[in-house]
């Protein structure tokens, strides 16, 4: 799975719980998001090695977030999802080309600037921020 994927799933799971007064279950929030629990099991274990999230087996058990929601800034859960690149280069333009030989290096410098940018915008926006923006709409 993508990282866009993987981050927006990431996500919606943080904001479920920002949301849950109690704990929820790995199919639980894989209802809500529409895919298979162990996706979610899959992406929740990685933001529990990061410390946003901690679980509890067992009936009474399930995922709660570690901190609250308006000190999880998206950029960090991006980041924790490796953050790869939203945009990148094709691997072989044809180096005899007037443009495939010389077009790596101007779309380098475009994209690390994008990625640069989006990332500094991720990190205006928590967890509690999106949830904020749900609520709002339900109004």
């Amino acid at each position: 799975m993508n990282t866009s994927q993987r981050f927006a799933i990431s996500i919606h799971a943080l904001t479920l719980l920002a949301a849950s007064s109690g704990p929820l279950t790995s199919e639980a929030i894989a209802s809500s998001v529409d895919t298979n629990p162990v996706v979610i099991r899959r992406t929740m274990s990685g933001l529990r090695a990061h410390g946003l999230v901690t679980s509890k087996p067992g009936a009474h058990g399930g995922w709660r977030l570690v901190r609250p929601p308006q000190q999880i800034v998206l950029r960090d859960v991006y980041q924790i999802l490796g953050g790869e690149d939203v945009l990148s280069i094709h691997g072989h333009p044809n180096q005899h080309c007037p443009i495939g030989g010389r077009i790596k290096g101007p779309l380098k410098n475009i994209f690390n600037e994008a990625q640069t940018e989006l990332e500094k915008s991720l990190g205006k926006y928590t967890v509690a921020d999106v949830l904020s923006d749900i609520r709002k709409t339900r109004s």
